[in-house]
């Protein structure tokens, strides 16, 4: 079984050293603030002793230090070795973490964690890009590891989780906020089932019938949610999303050319 190194043992961090442990792998741990249960995890004494002599290299951090846990690393790297970043961060970010570890002769690979890791550990279903991204696949389905994507430019796994965040975290937020409004006004329960209902009867033709829609009427659906925005300004619950949602409208009718009438 590989050897492991596992760069940054927060949440995520963490739960992922401690399936590979259990799975077998022999699991070299490195964080500079140890907090939490670690009791499973071998903790190494820095980072080069965690690095040096691993078949895997896993960075899980903030993506504000990526770069700097890379050129730590970097001294440490050689042929033949995998440099799995799971941070989430854009294509250009990933870009540049490649050519920081690749000079090594180590493989680089930009993982994308398509769910939160609590709960599923490494179970949490991933993306892989680049140039060890078919090797870190076979050895992460070892372990349970469900691979949704292979790509072989780094960028191209957090591409698709950050497009789809657009999507998802925007819908939460909007989700959030719409209920905040309907607690306001007595409203939630009726809200919170109109949602339900929604997602329940969704199919296949659900997206083409909003994007069609959104394009087809968005000036009417720009002035309804500029009435939404003055409701719950009257309300005094947030309206960041409502705002925002009336903006992009805007902004859609402006470049489709929507006539106003519409």
């Amino acid at each position: 079984m590989k050897t492991v190194a596992v760069l940054g043992l927060g949440e995520a961090g963490s739960l992922l050293a401690r399936d590979l442990v259990r799975g077998g792998a022999s699991v070299r741990g490195w964080d500079p603030d140890l907090h939490g249960d670690l009791s499973e995890i071998p903790i190494a004494a820095n980072l080069a002793a965690a690095v040096e002599g691993a078949d895997v290299v896993i960075s899980v951090n903030w993506a504000s230090v990526a770069t700097a846990v890379a050129r730590e690393a970097f001294p440490l790297l050689r042929c033949g070795m995998l440099y799995a970043d799971h941070n989430t961060a854009g294509p250009k970010l990933k870009e540049e973490l490649a050519t920081i570890v690749e000079p090594s002769g180590a493989a680089f690979i930009d993982v994308a964690m398509m769910a939160p890791v609590p709960g599923l550990g490494m179970r949490v279903g991933m993306f892989l890009a680049g140039s060890g991204a078919e090797e870190l696949a076979a050895f992460y389905r070892s372990f349970g590891t469900p691979i949704g994507f292979i790509g072989s430019q780094p960028g191209e796994a957090n591409a698709r989780k950050l497009t789809r965040s657009v999507f998802f975290k925007g819908m939460s937020s909007s989700i959030w906020e719409a209920l905040e409004a309907a607690r306001a006004v007595g409203v939630e329960d009726w809200l919170r089932s109109d949602i339900v209902n929604t997602f329940v009867e969704a199919d296949k033709k659900t997206l083409d019938r909003i994007v069609d829609a959104t394009a087809k009427h968005a000036v009417r659906r720009s002035h309804e949610m500029r009435d939404a925005e003055a409701m719950l300004l009257e309300l005094g619950t947030p309206t960041s999303m409502v705002t925002a949602t009336a903006e992009s409208l805007e902004r859609i009718a402006r470049e489709k050319k929507v006539p106003a009438h519409r």
